[in-house]
């Protein structure tokens, strides 16, 4: 029996998996929640005997109920293939006490790619469900990595366009090349002179805007979004969590139904949203851990109850953390406030208006199985030190803050349980700060030695990604204004 998917700002605007993936964001702003949320009703001793192929279908069938199964094995067979440097997909190794998720072995090294690599395939099949003729053109806003995978994933898809906007001195010198030498003919990618949250507003305003809408209808296109915003993105995320859960109990280092901690590192939010919808299915989770870097606004939001983005926007060395809007915070506050479309509305009104809202008492009760912490730059390079001199394991900036922000939960709870640690990214991608932060006489090397130098420390081959961008030539060089960010997506519409 399927369910259907509503709005967060209004009661009233449902739609059904398929819709909601082609609509990317609800009227009003809001964004689509499930109605329920489906019991994943495989044992996890038979998910532990799957791969990863096989436990995405459980998981997401559950979720997307108006694709068939020939659909769904369709677009997961296409995701999850060659274009990944691994069969486990999402492999799962012990170090420095914890259980780390290598979420970072598709096509960009990144975590996006788990869901970006199958995003294209779920949009394309829902385009052809509903019936629509119009060419889809994806919205992103990326603070580094959501950017590169949203692109390697539509670039040259019939029947699409993506346009891109990221940060322009906001992003790692690996992130930025990586974008800027997309050979898609599809596809668009503009440096803006702002931060993330800047992009972010933008693309949000662009998709608020009625008159645009019309105008791109008029013109035969539709708008539709790769952020994590949309539901399209946010399901295939939940999938890793069941995933490595079950290899955990495959290798017996957890009995089927023990629970285990989750560790992610966060700034939108939308990672670790999953890993609370994968609870919400039935995996056994004891504490959230919600990792932040030097922005610290969820950190204080956990803290307080309070969230405020009215402080100072700090570029760290884990530039896709630095975000003060967390945009898929809005579909946790909604469900601890009871699925309450007018409560959230309000709140996220505040938000726009004031730069802030507060939660009651009552809802910040809803959240006792979250931890947040942070660690700041110079805690993560110590880190990445640290792990480096245990074993030889090197980490990027990312995966760093949440192995720092765990250190922290360990010595203030002594609680030892099993836990899952999310790494986001390949070090490959952040070379610089890394390796200074192992030995800080690398700093006078050039990017690419730097790339050398890492492959000998850590003895794993530079990936296909890396190596594909050294000589790569500039193929984008739009730089804008937050202002004109809808003037450009026109031109490049030829509108």
């Amino acid at each position: 029996m399927g369910f259907l998917y509503r709005s967060t700002r209004n009661a009233n605007e449902t739609a059904t998996a398929s819709q909601a993936i082609l609509k990317g964001l609800a009227e009003e702003g809001g964004l689509f929640v499930p109605d329920e949320l489906p019991l994943l009703d495989v044992p996890f001793e038979e998910l532990a005997a799957m791969n990863y192929k096989e436990v995405a279908f459980e998981v997401m069938s559950r979720m997307l109920t108006d694709f068939t199964d020939e659909e769904l094995h369709y677009c997961i067979d296409g995701a999850y293939d060659s274009k990944f440097d691994t069969d486990l997909i999402a492999p799962v190794k012990y170090h420095h006490g914890a259980y780390i998720l290598e979420l970072f072995h598709g096509k960009t090294i990144a975590f996006k790619d788990m869901a970006l690599s199958i995003l294209p395939y779920l949009m394309t099949t829902a385009a052809k469900k509903n019936g629509i003729d119009k060419e889809i053109v994806i919205l992103t806003a990326t603070s580094g990595d959501t950017g590169k995978a949203a692109l390697a994933g539509f670039a040259d898809v019939p029947g699409t366009r993506i346009a891109v906007f990221y940060p322009k001195s906001g992003v790692s010198p690996i992130q930025e090349k990586q974008m800027v030498t997309e050979k898609g003919k599809n596809t668009f990618v503009a440096g803006i002179t702002g931060n993330f949250d800047d992009a972010q507003t933008g693309v949000k305003n662009m998709f608020q805007d009625k008159e645009l809408a019309k105008e791109l209808s008029d013109k035969g296109f539709q708008f539709s979004s790769a952020n994590s915003i949309n539901i399209g993105r946010l399901v295939p995320q939940i999938v890793y969590y069941v995933y490595s859960y079950t290899r955990l109990v495959a290798a017996g280092t957890i009995n089927a139904g023990d629970e285990i901690n989750i560790v992610v590192p966060t700034g939108n939010f939308g990672n670790i949203l999953a890993a609370y919808y994968a609870s919400l299915m039935g995996l056994p989770v004891h504490k959230f851990i919600c990792a932040s870097n030097d922005n610290k606004v969820l950190y204080d939001f956990f803290s307080t109850g309070k969230y405020d983005k009215n402080r100072e926007f700090i570029l760290t060395s884990s530039p896709s953390m630095d975000i003060l809007i967390s945009s898929n915070l809005e579909r946790l506050i909604y469900r601890i406030g009871g699925n309450d479309a007018e409560k959230n509305s309000q709140l996220m009104k505040s938000l726009a208006e004031n730069g802030s809202y507060e939660i009651t008492d009552e809802m910040k009760h809803s959240l006792f199985k979250f931890y947040g912490n942070y660690a700041n730059t110079e805690e993560v390079a110590d880190t990445i030190r640290k792990v480096y001199e245990e074993d030889g394991y090197i980490i990027d900036t990312h995966t760093s803050v949440a192995v720092s922000v765990y250190d922290k939960y360990k010595e203030e709870t002594g609680d030892t349980i099993p836990t899952i640690i999310a790494s986001t990214a390949s070090p490959y991608k952040f070379t610089r700060s890394v390796m200074t932060a192992i030995d800080g006489s690398y700093d006078s090397m050039e990017d690419f030695e730097l790339v050398d130098k890492l492959c000998e420390l850590s003895r794993v081959k530079v990936p296909t990604a890396i190596e594909e961008i050294r000589t790569a030539p500039v193929v984008h060089d739009t730089v804008c204004d937050k202002e004109d960010m809808e003037k450009v997506v026109k031109n490049f519409l030829g509108m």
